[in-house]
């Protein structure tokens, strides 16, 4: 009901709410009881900010457990001692990100403990070939999971502006509604008297509105992008690839090596979806001349060109 929340008799409060992991990693999100109650379960479910549903992951009694929902096969209870209800998770994915509950159901008296799984990870802006403003929700989350991403949350967007990203094009988020991020106010962007911040649409109507999305990714344990250097057309650099044992890159993989592998390269690479790209770690005049570090976009060329090279992705 609406009463104050109990102090909890049962649950420890975590000592710290939030877990930091990678993606492929193995997280533990902690849950432990103070004592047993006499009959009592424990339920751990994910809160979803696209539907704000509870999801049920696994339910115990301390003596047995059922596991429930996609998490299923990558998750099971710590327990490393009787009153231990933590639960851990292997092979972090992107989606496992977000909020989870602990709750103890003991007859009248539920309590629980909320603590957050945070993947270190880059936001990128995407847009398709055919320009901006050219996806409804259910593409940009689409196009973000070919990229080897998926769509941003409101927390990565918001850490990502606090990081230098500074976008004037408004894209589509995980929860349906439209932002875009800016740094430098100026006219097209919204004019010079705005402040700087991440500014909002709202909710937008996700079948009929089209915008660009914004795309999460993080580095992935044990995989590489390198560049192969050459005169390629785009499918000769798909089977450069190939030749070497890797794929051609996808966009987020691109992000994700420049952002945690510091790859730093004045060299255009064909990559998955079509564009020509190269990594800046360090900028310098004659890359490109921009000040800041960023992965820098030729667009997308005609796939006939043979101007650049190719980057490829190996994975573990």
């Amino acid at each position: 009901g609406g009463a104050a929340p109990l102090r909890l008799q049962y649950l420890l409060e975590p000592l710290h709410p939030t877990v930091h992991t990678r993606r492929g990693a193995t997280a533990t999100l902690p849950c432990v009881l103070r004592a047993l109650p006499r009959n009592y379960r424990v339920k751990w479910s994910k809160v979803e900010p696209a539907n704000y549903r509870e999801n049920v992951i696994i339910i115990t009694n301390g003596l047995y457990h059922k596991n429930y929902g996609p998490l299923s096969p990558r998750v099971r209870l710590r327990h490393s001692h009787r009153y231990d209800a933590s639960l851990t998770i292997t092979d972090v994915a992107l989606e496992d990100e977000g909020r989870y509950r602990c709750q103890l159901v003991n007859g009248l008296e539920d309590e629980s403990v909320s603590l957050t799984l945070h993947l270190e990870g880059v936001v990128f802006p995407y847009q398709p070939s055919n320009g901006r403003y050219k996806f409804n929700y259910h593409e940009a989350k689409r196009a973000c999971e070919q990229q080897d991403s998926r769509l941003a949350t409101y927390q990565q967007l918001y850490k990502a502006w606090t990081e230098g990203l500074d976008w004037c094009n408004a894209g589509w988020i995980l929860d349906g509604t439209v932002h875009y991020p800016i740094i430098n106010s100026r006219e097209p962007c919204g004019g010079r008297l705005l402040l700087p911040g991440v500014r909002s649409y709202g909710a937008r109507d996700k079948q009929k509105d089209r915008f660009d999305a914004f795309c999460f990714t993080s580095a992935l344990q044990g995989s590489q992008v390198y560049f192969i250097r050459g005169h390629l057309n785009f499918k000769e650099a798909g089977q450069a690839c190939r030749n070497h044992g890797a794929a051609i890159a996808k966009v987020g993989q691109l992000y994700s090596a420049w952002k945690f592998s510091q790859l730093d390269r004045c060299d255009g690479g064909w990559l998955a979806d079509g564009s020509v790209r190269y990594p800046i770690t360090t900028p310098r005049e004659r890359c490109g001349g921009l000040p800041d570090p960023g992965v820098r976009s030729f667009g997308f060329p005609s796939k006939e060109m043979r101007t650049y090279g190719t980057y490829c992705f190996v994975g573990k």
